[in-house]
Protein backbone atom coordinates (compact mmCIF):
# COMPACT_ATOMS: atom_id res chain seq x y z
CA UNK A 1 0.00 0.00 0.00
CA UNK A 2 1.22 3.45 -0.91
CA UNK A 3 0.42 6.96 0.19
CA UNK A 4 -0.83 8.83 -2.89
CA UNK A 5 -1.78 12.44 -3.59
CA UNK A 6 -3.47 14.09 -6.54
CA UNK A 7 -4.77 17.61 -7.00
CA UNK A 8 -6.89 19.68 -9.33
CA UNK A 9 -9.81 22.00 -9.87
CA UNK A 10 -12.02 19.24 -11.27
CA UNK A 11 -14.22 21.86 -12.90
CA UNK A 12 -15.79 19.54 -15.46
CA UNK A 13 -15.13 16.03 -14.25
CA UNK A 14 -14.06 14.70 -17.65
CA UNK A 15 -12.43 11.49 -18.86
CA UNK A 16 -8.94 12.94 -18.34
CA UNK A 17 -9.69 13.55 -14.66
CA UNK A 18 -11.19 10.10 -14.38
CA UNK A 19 -8.03 8.50 -15.79
CA UNK A 20 -5.90 10.41 -13.25
CA UNK A 21 -8.14 9.45 -10.34
CA UNK A 22 -8.25 5.80 -11.37
CA UNK A 23 -4.44 5.72 -11.52
CA UNK A 24 -4.20 7.28 -8.04
CA UNK A 25 -6.46 4.62 -6.53
CA UNK A 26 -4.63 1.86 -8.40
CA UNK A 27 -1.31 3.02 -6.91
CA UNK A 28 -2.80 3.41 -3.42
CA UNK A 29 -3.94 -0.21 -3.43
CA UNK A 30 -6.49 0.27 -0.67
CA UNK A 31 -4.75 3.13 1.17
CA UNK A 32 -6.59 6.46 1.38
CA UNK A 33 -5.83 8.87 -1.47
CA UNK A 34 -5.45 12.55 -0.60
CA UNK A 35 -7.24 14.62 -3.24
CA UNK A 36 -6.44 18.31 -3.25
CA UNK A 37 -9.35 20.36 -4.59
CA UNK A 38 -8.62 23.97 -5.45
CA UNK A 39 -10.40 26.59 -3.40
CA UNK A 40 -12.76 29.11 -4.98
CA UNK A 41 -10.13 31.81 -4.62
CA UNK A 42 -7.49 29.80 -6.49
CA UNK A 43 -9.89 28.43 -9.10
CA UNK A 44 -11.33 31.81 -9.99
CA UNK A 45 -7.96 33.32 -10.85
CA UNK A 46 -8.76 32.01 -14.32
CA UNK A 47 -10.38 34.00 -17.08
CA UNK A 48 -13.74 32.35 -16.48
CA UNK A 49 -15.85 31.66 -13.43
CA UNK A 50 -15.44 28.16 -12.03
CA UNK A 51 -18.30 26.46 -10.15
CA UNK A 52 -18.30 26.79 -6.36
CA UNK A 53 -16.01 24.52 -4.32
CA UNK A 54 -18.98 22.77 -2.69
CA UNK A 55 -20.45 21.86 -6.09
CA UNK A 56 -17.11 20.56 -7.42
CA UNK A 57 -16.54 18.59 -4.20
CA UNK A 58 -19.99 16.98 -4.38
CA UNK A 59 -19.51 15.97 -8.03
CA UNK A 60 -16.11 14.53 -7.19
CA UNK A 61 -17.51 12.53 -4.26
CA UNK A 62 -20.38 11.24 -6.41
CA UNK A 63 -17.97 10.15 -9.14
CA UNK A 64 -15.69 8.39 -6.67
CA UNK A 65 -18.66 6.35 -5.44
CA UNK A 66 -19.15 5.02 -8.98
CA UNK A 67 -15.63 3.96 -9.96
CA UNK A 68 -15.32 0.90 -7.83
CA UNK A 69 -17.45 -1.79 -6.31
CA UNK A 70 -15.26 -1.70 -3.21
CA UNK A 71 -15.27 1.24 -0.83
CA UNK A 72 -12.58 3.71 -1.84
CA UNK A 73 -10.87 5.58 0.91
CA UNK A 74 -10.05 9.21 0.21
CA UNK A 75 -9.64 12.60 1.81
CA UNK A 76 -10.65 15.72 -0.09
CA UNK A 77 -8.48 18.59 1.06
CA UNK A 78 -9.11 22.22 0.11
CA UNK A 79 -6.13 23.71 -1.71
CA UNK A 80 -5.60 27.36 -0.86
CA UNK A 81 -2.19 27.36 -2.54
CA UNK A 82 -0.67 25.16 -5.27
CA UNK A 83 1.24 22.66 -3.12
CA UNK A 84 -1.26 21.66 -0.46
CA UNK A 85 0.19 19.16 2.05
CA UNK A 86 2.89 17.91 -0.34
CA UNK A 87 5.64 20.04 1.20
CA UNK A 88 5.11 18.54 4.67
CA UNK A 89 3.55 15.09 4.20
CA UNK A 90 5.61 12.13 3.00
CA UNK A 91 3.79 10.69 0.01
CA UNK A 92 4.97 7.77 -2.08
CA UNK A 93 3.37 9.02 -5.29
CA UNK A 94 1.94 12.19 -6.78
CA UNK A 95 -0.26 11.63 -9.83
CA UNK A 96 -0.18 14.40 -12.43
CA UNK A 97 -1.08 15.21 -16.02
CA UNK A 98 1.44 16.60 -18.52
CA UNK A 99 -0.09 20.01 -17.72
CA UNK A 100 0.62 19.73 -13.97
CA UNK A 101 3.93 17.86 -14.23
CA UNK A 102 5.95 21.10 -13.74
CA UNK A 103 4.16 21.70 -10.41
CA UNK A 104 5.25 18.24 -9.21
CA UNK A 105 8.84 19.05 -10.19
CA UNK A 106 8.63 22.29 -8.20
CA UNK A 107 7.22 20.40 -5.20
CA UNK A 108 10.14 18.00 -5.29
CA UNK A 109 12.62 20.85 -5.66
CA UNK A 110 11.22 22.56 -2.55
CA UNK A 111 11.14 19.25 -0.66
CA UNK A 112 14.79 18.62 -1.54
CA UNK A 113 15.77 22.12 -0.35
CA UNK A 114 13.99 21.35 2.94
CA UNK A 115 15.78 18.01 3.39
CA UNK A 116 12.75 15.88 2.58
CA UNK A 117 12.72 12.93 0.20
CA UNK A 118 11.23 13.43 -3.23
CA UNK A 119 7.80 12.10 -4.12
CA UNK A 120 7.66 9.67 -7.05
CA UNK A 121 5.92 11.46 -9.90
CA UNK A 122 3.48 9.41 -11.96
CA UNK A 123 2.57 11.27 -15.13
CA UNK A 124 -0.65 10.12 -16.78
CA UNK A 125 -0.96 11.09 -20.43
CA UNK A 126 -3.76 13.24 -21.75
CA UNK A 127 -6.99 11.61 -22.89
CA UNK A 128 -7.57 12.82 -26.42
CA UNK A 129 -10.85 13.90 -27.98
CA UNK A 130 -12.13 13.04 -31.44
CA UNK A 131 -9.90 15.80 -32.89
CA UNK A 132 -6.85 14.20 -31.21
CA UNK A 133 -6.57 17.18 -28.85
CA UNK A 134 -6.44 16.82 -25.05
CA UNK A 135 -9.82 16.82 -23.35
CA UNK A 136 -9.96 19.97 -21.25
CA UNK A 137 -12.49 21.86 -19.17
CA UNK A 138 -11.84 24.91 -21.37
CA UNK A 139 -13.00 23.06 -24.49
CA UNK A 140 -15.97 21.56 -22.64
CA UNK A 141 -17.10 24.94 -21.26
CA UNK A 142 -16.59 26.41 -24.73
CA UNK A 143 -19.05 23.88 -26.13
CA UNK A 144 -16.50 22.22 -28.45
CA UNK A 145 -16.61 18.76 -26.81
CA UNK A 146 -18.43 16.87 -24.10
CA UNK A 147 -16.79 15.31 -21.01
CA UNK A 148 -15.95 12.20 -23.01
CA UNK A 149 -14.23 14.08 -25.85
CA UNK A 150 -17.03 13.76 -28.37
CA UNK A 151 -17.30 16.76 -30.68
CA UNK A 152 -20.44 18.78 -30.27
CA UNK A 153 -22.41 19.69 -33.40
Amino acid sequence: MAKVVIGGTFECLHDGHRKLLNKAFELADGQAVDIGLTSNEMANKRERHVPDYSIRKEKLQNYLKTISEKDLSFNIIQLDEPYGKTLEEDYDFIVVSPETYPVALKINSIRKENGKREINIVEVGFVLDEDEKPISSTRIIGGVIDIHGHLRP
